[in-house]
């Protein structure tokens, strides 16, 4: 099974904000930053910055997001074979 914190890291990245991404997750806010701590700690890679208010995906982050979405692909193509 893929990461689920993975598809929390999508969902910021596709909302642009911890909030609306927990919202979409039925989810808090709280728990929206904790597993994207979680998963940064477990990479050893910063995946967000503070930018303002907000926040901002780094660089790292958008690495991890692209193998992410290769990942879901194949488990697409496995689940349907």
């Amino acid at each position: 099974m893929i990461d689920p914190r993975l598809a929390v890291l999508q969902l910021v990245a596709h909302h642009g904000t911890v909030t609306a991404a927990a919202a979409a997750l039925h989810y808090t806010p709280s728990a929206v930053s904790y597993q994207l701590r979680q998963l940064a700690e477990e990479l050893g890679v910063e995946l967000v910055t503070q930018h303002g208010r907000g926040i901002q995906l780094t660089g790292a982050a958008r690495t991890v997001l692209r193998h992410a979405e290769a990942l879901h692909a194949q488990a697409e193509r496995a689940h349907a074979e």
